[in-house]
């Protein structure tokens, strides 16, 4: 066997959080080094299988898994690379000679010696992680030989045996040689279900999947004993390479370094640099000759070209893992779903622009014979204006501000419920064809797997409770006699202690305190800043009023609004990622036990804080912009200077749109898509230069890039969390304040036809393959979906009611118009104001601006006019309106709930076929394993029959004197025969 390279490079001598440990302890206990223990790579020969890097240096085993370390090669001394190690003598004198320039500076050697100390640390918790590895029966291959200059690569290789066993362990469903006919239904359906996708042919994917299958293999969880069971006829095929390198990694988890005074797993391994990253392999190059699957996607998924085309869910799926293939076919479900309601929502933006005409309010609005003269916006600076220069935005509102939207939002509350519903039937079917019913076992048994941040905050935990133990009950330690004992019972104390401490209450109380306060600081910082670009509105709107041209006079609103929507869309793309950040910190502070704790803990905090951030301006503009202005004469202001703000004389609704359609574009132009090809792409060019930045030799520069190498330079796989997290922000969007915005699902539509593209371009060729995950559903995220969807319905009752005028329309035209008809509505919602009433310093500073003397002015408002005993007081219009608007929210809210709730009882979770195939295969398993019985019970019945055949013919030579020893003979081989069958 060769020798290892034993070449180890350091690490950054500022870098924080490595856990020194005692060498000399571990030296104590007794550990042994073995340099030979893993094989070295040689040099590959040209063009061989493994010149790729996907198998081992024998051609034949495949690497399911990649373990990438530091290895130490020091400047102008660094010893040329080589496949054969020398001996560790030799190693030893190298690393003692004295280098030139260094003789006489102690800090230098002083840091020198620590960075071995460092090294030695790493190398020792190396070799004994990959010595257990070994004991667990993986196969092992080093190779430091390689372009990629100071990382060594270790490849890991599960044998037939492992798989088995640990396929065993997972309850991994496999299929079995049986096979059965699927049913898709009655005849009528499946000739309905033919002839849809006869049509739909040209749009799915040039895969083997695309066909409907109308056999399938039953499945069962792998057992060792029942191998019989399964086609074992090509071993290197039945497990795929998505389960070898899953199986791989449950290994790496279970795996643990005790010697080193810590429990650690890969995940603490990692953290603390032991080892700096760990992968499976892609299955060969996007561009390769050769077919694969990597390939297959990149064409047929990945590719622009082919956005019109259905996804190839079920290649995902067995590339990747169920986890992302959920996702992926959530995301298309979602999206199919956003093609009615953007087909709705163009309806009804159209019938807004073919009604336009027919808008009696914005006609009268805009009718300059109607003499109506408004109120200054502004103190002193603003003048008198004519209401007829608000025409083009009682015009535009009109577009949103339709009978059409309310009937748009009662639609897209029930197409909420529609798409749950109809997502969770496609799941259902996705559980069924990946062989994911009944998987609730095992994900229990995962969720119960303890994070390694826990296990090591229950170490510190225990060291503590032991350390003040023995200060209680100091004991005499004889150096000589009790030496080893005391080091064996350090190093192996944290293995004990785990086992009886846990986290409690108390030790999170402080974290817990920590979350609240941050999450309640984050949210009132989102509330500051807004209220900072309120602010800023009133301050640029009072002093574009004071510029001297009369272009800036008249286009106050309209600039004011564009730059305060900017403002908020730069502080909103900063806050997320901010947000991002802390829900990460303050997650690991709270110190979760599983990884599903800590997942679902992350999403909620990130989820509250990137919502409040998103919708906090939109908010505002809907329900609270112009309510606390007051009238003329006693306006509302802020810090006694800065009047609060108006809503146009065609009402916010239309700034809202304008508000919510560049702030949803914005984050899915530049946030959801800008920024995820950028930063995977630039932290891939940022690695790249740092490796050029080396010196490496030529020797190695002509080197060609092994897989895993490449591999190496890709972006690590962060999670589905922000791939979701943007799709339910989007879902907000579409539903929220639809009623304000029926182009929203049309955009979100366009988006999601690039984003599902641009996603798998970079889970293809930008990131590492990540770690296959089985997953029966999208977990918390669907509980979020129902969530917004239910706060959709609320929210757009109150938007119909209280942002609209859709409801002053209908108490006008029913209460108070004379002829059954909108004219005067607009000057039914105007009350009126004496000028002379104005408090001193606050009337206009150019009151003749309009060319005459102005006594009277109006204002939006419900309010009795001046010569009324009760001047300025709120009338009873105001009252009636309130009214009416409160009894829609609390009729529409309900009406539309009851309504969801009938199609969320019609439409079953699971659809009946296939309850009727789940059925169809526990039947069939309970007859294979009936059949396996009797089979078994008629061999047994038979070796009966045939052992007493053998005894009677046996009993027939012992009367023969003659034969008897040779029948003797005879029958212990016949015996021993049917053993053998046996």
């Amino acid at each position: 066997m060769m020798k290892r390279n034993e070449k180890y490079s350091s690490l950054p001598i500022g870098e924080k959080g490595v856990d020194i440990i005692n060498i000399k302890a571990i030296e104590d206990i007794g550990y042994v080094q073995t340099d030979a223990m893993i094989l070295n790579s040689v040099v590959p020969e040209q063009d061989s299988s493994c010149q790729q890097g996907l198998y081992f240096q024998d051609g034949s085993r495949r690497v399911d898994y990649i373990l990438t370390y530091h290895i130490k090669k020091s400047g102008a001394f660094r010893k040329q690379p080589t496949r054969h190690g020398g001996s560790a003598s030799n190693r030893s004198t190298k690393k003692d000679q004295p280098q030139p320039g260094n003789k006489n500076d102690p800090e230098i050697g002083e840091q020198d010696h620590i960075i071995d100390y460092h090294e030695d640390d790493k190398r020792f918790r190396r070799e004994e992680f990959e010595g257990k590895l070994l004991e667990a029966g993986l196969e092992l291959e080093k190779d430091e030989d390689t372009k990629t200059y100071g990382i060594g690569f270790v490849k890991i290789h599960a044998p037939w045996h492992v798989l088995c066993r640990e396929a065993e362990f997972m309850k991994l469903k496999m299929p079995t040689k049986k096979v059965y006919e699927v049913n898709h239904g009655n005849n009528f359906v499946e000739k309905i279900n033919t002839f849809i996708y006869k049509i739909t042919e040209p749009l799915h994917p040039n895969v083997e999947e695309k066909r409907i299958s109308s056999v399938k293999h039953l499945s069962y969880p792998f057992s060792r004993e029942k191998q019989h069971l399964f086609d074992l006829s090509d071993k290197d095929s039945f497990f795929d390479s998505k389960t070898r390198s899953t199986i791989v990694y449950e290994i790496l988890k279970r795996i643990t370094c005790t010697k080193a005074k810590y429990t650690m797993g890969i995940t603490s391994l990692l953290a603390n640099g032991v080892y700096n990253a760990a992968y499976p392999l892609h299955d060969g190059d996007c561009e390769d000759e050769n077919a694969n699957d990597r390939k297959l996607l990149y064409e047929e998924w990945a590719s622009y070209s082919v956005f019109y085309k259905y996804q190839p869910i079920d290649l995902i799926r067995k590339y990747f893992g169920e986890k992302i293939g959920l996702y992926f076919a959530w995301l298309g479900v979602y999206t199919q779903m956003l093609i009615p309601a953007s087909l709705v929502g163009i309806i009804v933006f159209l019938y807004g622009c073919a009604t336009l005409d027919d808008n009696i309010p914005s006609m009268e609005m805009c009718d300059n014979r109607i003499n109506i003269t408004m109120c200054p916006l502004c103190d002193r600076t603003c003048s008198y204006w004519k209401l007829s220069t608000a025409c083009a935005t009682a015009r535009a509102s009109h577009l949103f501000d339709n009978p059409a939207t309310v009937f748009f939002s009662i639609f897209m509350a029930l197409w909420a419920a529609m798409f749950m519903e109809h997502w969770k039937r496609r799941q259902m079917r996705l559980n069924y064809k990946w062989d994911l019913t009944g998987f609730e076992e095992e994900e229990e048994a995962v969720k119960d797997h303890p994070r390694a941040e826990y296990e090591s905050r229950v170490m510190k935990k225990s060291m503590k409770k032991e350390h003040r133990k023995r200060k209680k009950h100091p004991e005499v330690v004889n150096e000589g006699t009790n030496k080893w004992k005391q080091t064996v019972e350090t190093a192996m104390a944290g293995v004990k202690l785990t086992e009886k401490e846990k986290l409690t209450w108390r030790d999170r109380f402080p974290a817990y305190m920590t979350n609240a306060v941050m999450i309640l600081f984050m949210i009132g910082l989102t509330f500051a800043i807004v209220f900072g670009v309120i602010l800023y509105r009133i301050s640029t709107a009072a002093a574009l009023a004071m510029s001297s041209s009369p272009s800036t006079k008249s286009n106050v609103r309209v600039t004011v609004m564009a730059t305060a929507v900017i403002i908020n869309l730069v502080v909103i793309l900063i806050l997320d990622e901010v947000y991002g950040y802390i829900a990460r910190w303050l997650t690991l502070i709270e110190v979760p036990k599983t990884d599903k704790s800590f997942e679902e803990r992350l999403i909620f905090k990130a989820f509250v804080l990137k919502f409040v951030n998103a919708f906090t301006p939109i908010m505002y503009v809907a329900f609270f912009k112009g309510r606390f202005v007051g009238r003329p004469g006693n306006y509302v202001y802020a810090f006694q200077s800065f009047r609060m703000e108006e809503c146009a004389p065609g009402g916010c609704l239309m700034e809202l749109c304008i508000q919510l359609s560049i702030i949803m574009l914005g984050k899915q132009l530049i946030q959801n898509n800008l920024f995820e090809i950028g930063i995977p792409k630039l932290k891939k060019l940022i690695r790249y230069f740092k490796s050029k930045r080396t010196s490496v030799p030529e020797e190695e520069n002509n080197k060609k890039l092994q897989r895993y190498e490449v591999d190496y330079y890709l972006e690590p796989f962060a999670g589905l969390t922000p791939e979701y997290m943007e799709m339910m922000i989007q879902f907000g969007f579409v539903t929220l304040f639809v009623a304000s915005f029926p182009l929203a699902p049309l955009f979100a539509l366009l988006n999601n036809i690039i984003e599902i593209r641009l996603d798998a371009k970079k889970f293809i060729a930008e990131l590492r393959r990540p770690v296959a995950a089985r997953a029966k559903d999208i977990g918390i995220w669907y509980n979020i979906l129902r969530v917004v969807a239910k706060l959709a319905v609320i929210i757009n009752a109150f938007v119909i009611a209280f942002t609209s005028d859709f409801i002053p329309r209908l108490v006008y035209l029913y209460m108070y118009s004379t002829d059954g008809s909108m004219h005067g509505f607009i000057n039914h919602t105007l009350s009126y104001f004496n000028v002379s009433d104005f408090k001193s310093g606050t009337e206009p500073i150019e009151p003749m601006q309009l060319g005459y003397k102005v006594e009277i002015c109006r204002f939006k408002d419900y309010r009795e006019p001046p010569w009324s005993l009760n001047g300025y007081d709120i009338s009873k219009q105001f009252w009636a309106v309130l009214a009416a608007r409160l009894a829609f929210v609390i009729v529409f809210q309900n009406l539309v709930m009851i309504m969801s709730d009938f199609v969320d009882w019609m439409i079953p979770d699971i659809p009946k076929d296939i309850s009727v195939q789940i059925h169809k295969e526990k039947v069939l398993m309970v007859e294979l394993f009936l059949k396996e019985e009797r089979g078994k019970l008629q061999m047994l019945e038979n070796l009966i029959a045939r052992g007493k055949e053998a005894k009677s013919m046996e009993n027939c030579h012992n009367h023969s004197p003659i034969n008897r020893p040779q029948s003797h003979k005879g029958s212990n081989t016949t015996l021993h025969s049917q053993n053998i069958d046996v």
